[in-house]
């Protein structure tokens, strides 16, 4: 027991008997006493009912407040234009001519623009694919999210007590959170948690998790940093399943300063109100629709399978079914009832009522996958152009970040000024296994759209800008500088 502990123990005795001795006090016990009550079964009944209150506060969930975020900017010279990009993988890629003409079509339908980043390992001449850039492209994000969220929180490292780490598909030892924790010189004490192979709902799996770690660590900081590494997973191959994650993933990160701090209600952006967390994985189609593998040549890469757009609906909707009675206003509930009774009970044939969900949110931030996924739940959820801005604007900006996408959306929501005090957000995130993840907050405040550090900040005025459907490359525009290559 910490001495701080004693000492209040002691100090909350001597006032008790302070207390009882008041004449007050006395004249009570005397008509108690009158009365035939015994001060045994009053110090009983007082001691049962202060163990009442107790249990009741320890058992209530502890708030989780969201003090900052931070998302990660690249600089302008991994900038991959794509013209650029589609030069690259001419030039230093092992990539037949319909494998060329496949990833330029899947480009220009991509949804992507001209300012997304690849690292530097990827448009260098030649390609540089190994463990040590691997390293350098996961510390460089690593370190300019987390540099930059500590210092416009004005937290120390040795504040925070919980530390999570997620990037999917690279996983060297010592682990990421070592890492951190050795840059920054955390505490020994520090709760660490490296996740892997989780995909791009990874996210808020550790949103997730630092919810659950500080229902019991009291009065800290949860760190959570979410990344993908593209260096040793880009596809030098021609499966053309695998060929599609190279015309859609991109540099990026995340860091996410979580508390469960009384005092920090009051500077807090927002607060974690529900996490509704989905795994079909034991359904073989599930499972399999997204998975790391070799193609006969022996190239790794990533493989999406044609089920996937079916795959992540049937996970949206389970994850639904759990979310919906938490969210939705009782005149939706009783819909979604309705048809239910209809089609199980009565076996009339009427379509499945699908909920008004913004009717329970103001603000949606869809991980922005591609664009298919992004078209299919704008139809699904009847959302308008204005609540898929966000994700479509990461996506055109930023291109699909993996597990960080989630909180470029919202930096968006806030930098564009949106972000209402009482306005409740859904994160909404699909990964491979095949898993849908949701969270929801409510903003404690209204949060200012002219912040320093927002990753949108410095171009806000360019967005939105309106992405066709098609847009052709002119691979005129992109010229290669006078460099050998592979």
């Amino acid at each position: 027991m910490g001495k701080k502990t004693v000492l209040g123990h002691l100090l909350a005795a001597a006032v008790v008997v302070a207390v009882t001795q008041t004449p007050a006090v006395e004249k009570v016990w005397s008509e108690l006493d009158r009365l035939g009550v015994s001060p045994a079964a009053v110090a009983l009944a007082c001691w049962a009912l202060a163990a009442a209150v107790w249990a009741y506060a320890v058992s209530r969930p502890r708030p989780v407040y969201l003090v900052d975020l931070s998302g990660y900017r690249a600089g302008a010279a991994l900038e991959a234009s794509r013209a650029k990009t589609i030069a690259h993988f001419g030039r230093c890629g092992r990539f037949s001519e319909e494998s060329m003409a496949f990833q330029k079509r899947m480009l220009e339908r991509s949804g992507l623009g001209e300012q997304t980043h690849f690292p530097a390992s990827l448009i260098s001449l030649p390609v540089d694919m190994c463990l040590r850039t691997a390293r350098e492209e996961s510390h460089a994000v690593i370190f300019g999210v987390v540099d930059d969220l500590l210092r416009r929180a004005g937290v120390g490292p040795r504040d925070v007590g919980v530390l999570i780490f997620n990037s999917s598909l690279l996983s060297p030892t010592p682990s990421f959170t070592s890492l951190i924790v050795n840059r920054y010189g955390m505490r020994h004490d520090v709760v660490s948690h490296n996740l892997s192979g989780m995909g791009c709902s990874a996210g808020i799996i550790a949103i997730d998790l630092a919810k659950r770690l500080l229902q019991v660590h009291r009065d800290t900081y949860a760190l959570v940093v979410s990344t993908e590494n593209i260096t040793l997973n880009a596809y030098m191959g021609n499966n053309r399943p695998m060929l599609v994650t190279n015309t859609l993933f991109r540099v990026g990160g995340a860091a996410i300063l979580l508390s469960n701090r009384a005092a920090d209600r009051r500077r807090a952006k927002y607060q974690l109100i529900h996490t509704v967390r989905t795994h079909r994985g034991s359904h073989d189609q599930s499972f399999s629709c997204v998975t790391q593998e070799e193609d006969d040549a022996g190239r790794v890469g990533v493989s999406l399978s044609k089920e996937l757009m079916v795959v992540a609906g049937e996970a949206l909707r389970t994850n639904i079914t759990t979310l919906g009675p938490l969210v939705l206003p009782m005149s939706e509930q009783l819909r979604f009832l309705a048809t239910v009774v209809l089609t199980r009970v009565f076996r009339a044939k009427v379509r499945a009522y699908l909920p008004d969900f913004k009717l329970a949110f103001e603000h949606f931030c869809i991980h922005a996958g591609g664009r298919g996924v992004l078209d299919e739940l704008e139809r699904s959820l009847k959302l308008s152009a204005w609540h898929m801005e966000p994700s479509r604007m990461t996506l055109y900006r930023f291109g699909n970040t993996s597990s960080s996408s989630l909180w470029y959306e919202l930096a968006y929501c806030e930098a564009k000024g949106r972000i209402r005090k009482g306005d409740r957000v859904w994160q909404i995130a699909f990964g491979s296994g095949f898993k849908c993840n949701s969270a929801v907050w409510k903003a404690l405040r209204t949060v200012d759209g002219g912040e320093d550090g927002n990753a949108w900040t410095p171009e806000l005025d360019a967005f939105p800008v309106d992405v066709p459907k098609v847009s052709p490359i002119d691979e005129s525009t992109y010229t290669f500088p006078d460099e050998t290559c592979c």
